[in-house]
């Protein structure tokens, strides 16, 4: 399905599917698409189907609709294209259309060939030195080209390896230093909301104080943003493009570069280098120091590549926000039904309960407050897994016997059982020592599971489930092993029933409780692991590394 996803402005982050044949954006709240954006119109633009296609047409917008930079009163929207409403930038995708043949069938993969051979291996350290020193065996106008490539590859690989913004931005910073005999160096990036310039990253060159405050001529500064040019100055009072009074000489700036970030989108930042003379001494420059006016067109191509890596950054976070969105948004409606059947419970069970009271009934409020009970158990549980789903947490290791704990989960779920008419069994291991494990997390994982063994017999003539503990005496891992004769598990669906808020209970389950146990069982260094068969039952073995009571594998065992 086509959408559009927000990479810039008040509501990044959001995403919306183009669900419908026509669909509005704007400002006003009766539009599909909202944008909290004041310089979009209450009704901006709209976009309509047609056919498998999306036509975007401005609705007399006071500042218009822009499709890739350029504004557009009708626009038939293609997969990637950026389209700008006031300061809101958004991503439109739509599905590609699928190639009739795959690309795995028109790949084949097949042995060595006896006339194949290989000629040369290279490291990925190696490669990344495009070139090696000559020993001035090179010109200088070839030296140079050479210096200059390696500059820009070296940045390349610098942004395609962190999504990290300011560990990038530094590392720009310093392989400019290597490059160029500059004495500062400032990177400054665009404020989404302000749209005011503000310092991301700055560097000096050994000998330049650090506390000294760099002053940028904002002259300098505006003609960059509102040009999109990178200019290079030596002396203000010889350029009638500055304002004499804001010379930078009087900065103690000897000559200067200042190049815009220009990105996909438009501009994020700029990028300024200086050289610097403190004020009372002489400057001291050799002709071969100097800034060029190549210097200023590699600096432009470094502000493009920082500014793209800024773009990829912000549109990788903002995805991330959409996803953590999308994700709490499902965890309420989830967790919202789930409490309301709860309650629904609950109040069914008082009115029976204030029924007896007025009756003066006690078997009416017996039966009231059973219901009651059972759903504030219910209520209970949901909590207890809540909690222990989200909170990463270190096992609480303790001496403890594994028989005592799973027999007072078989003696709780008794009740339960018998009210579905399911066999409930469980047949300790003889000789057990006593293991460390977190007993009640432990008891909280085996709880879930033989509370889902029992869920799926209810429908079954003569459903059991048997419950074990195995320990073999020369093994190193401990097993509660809990075997039903139920519905069983689809191959296809077993994988599914460990992810958050999937259920085969219908209304009756939360999705929460096998999420549960995995997670306690890995912190304890295991695994489930689940067998099944559609009509004949299921089998999920619990298990996880005997540790002794100094929280190690126990001597003489090997972990796996």
């Amino acid at each position: 399905m086509a959408s559009l996803f927000v990479i810039r402005g008040r509501d990044q982050g959001k995403h919306f599917e183009l669900n419908r044949p026509r669909i509005e954006l704007g400002r006003d709240s009766a539009n599909a698409i909202q944008l909290h954006d004041t310089e979009v119109s209450r009704r901006h633009a709209e976009i309509l189907q047609d056919g498998d296609e999306c036509v975007i047409a401005d609705l007399g917008s006071s500042n218009g609709t822009f499709v890739n930079n350029k504004r557009v009163t009708e626009h038939r929207l293609a997969s990637g294209d950026r389209v700008q409403v006031g300061r809101t930038m958004m991503i439109f995708t739509s599905p590609e259309a699928s190639s009739s043949i795959g690309v795995a069938d028109g790949i084949d993969i097949v042995g060595s060939m006896a006339a194949s051979r290989i000629l040369k291996s290279i490291s990925h350290d190696e490669g990344s030195q495009l070139f090696h020193d000559n020993a001035g065996g090179d010109s200088p106008w070839l030296a140079r080209a050479r210096s200059n490539l390696q500059i820009m590859y070296r940045t390349a690989l610098a942004v395609s390896h962190t999504l990290d913004i300011d560990q990038l931005l530094h590392r720009i910073l310093e392989l400019i230093f290597e490059w160029v005999e500059a004495d500062r160096g400032v990177v400054m990036l665009l404020d989404q909301e302000t749209d005011e310039l503000m310092p991301a990253a700055r560097r000096n060159r050994r000998g330049v104080q650090d506390e000294d405050k760099i002053s940028i001529s904002r002259t300098i500064l505006d003609y960059v943003l509102q040009h999109r040019e990178g200019v290079l100055t030596s002396d203000a009072r010889d350029d009638d493009r500055w304002d004499a009074g804001g010379s930078i000489v009087r900065m103690g700036v000897r000559e200067a570069i200042c190049v815009p970030m220009q990105g996909r989108y438009g501009i994020v930042g700029v990028v300024y280098i200086d050289t610097y003379t403190p004020p009372g001494r002489n400057p001291q420059v050799r002709q071969a120091d100097r800034f060029s006016e190549e210097h200023l067109k590699l600096m432009v191509a470094i502000g493009h590549q920082a500014a793209l890596a800024v773009e990829d950054t912000s549109y990788y976070s903002a995805m991330v926000q959409a996803e953590r969105l999308a994700a709490i948004g499902q965890t309420i409606a989830t967790l919202s039904h789930h409490i309301k059947n709860i309650l629904q419970g609950i109040r069914g069970g008082s009115y029976l309960i204030e029924e007896g009271l007025k009756q003066t009934n006690s078997d009416v409020v017996r039966k009231g407050w059973n219901i009651v009970d059972k759903n504030q158990e219910k209520i209970s549980n949901l909590v207890m897994d809540m909690l222990s789903f989200s909170k990463e947490r270190q096992p609480e290791m303790e001496p403890g016997d594994l028989n005592e704990v799973v027999a007072d989960v078989c003696e709780l779920m008794q009740t339960r059982a018998r009210e579905m008419n399911v066999g409930l069994s469980f047949t300790p291991t003889e000789d057990l020592p006593r293991l460390c494990f977190d007993a009640d997390a432990m008891h909280r994982a085996i709880l879930n599971v033989v509370t889902n063994a029992i869920d799926a017999c209810e429908e079954i003539a003569d459903g059991g489930v048997e419950v074990s503990v195995e320990f073999p005496p020369d093994g190193d891992k401990v097993r509660v092993i809990i075997h039903d004769n139920g519905a069983g598990i689809a191959p296809e669906d077993i994988k599914k029933i460990f992810s958050v808020f999937e259920s085969r209970k219908g209304s009756r389950g939360t999705g929460l409780g096998l999420p549960v146990s995995q997670k306690i069982l890995r912190e304890h260094g295991g695994e489930i692991n689940v067998e099944s068969r559609v009509g004949i039952g299921s089998r999920f073995t619990l298990s996880w590394p005997r540790m002794d009571e100094d929280h190690r594998p126990a001597e003489g065992h090997t972990q796996t």
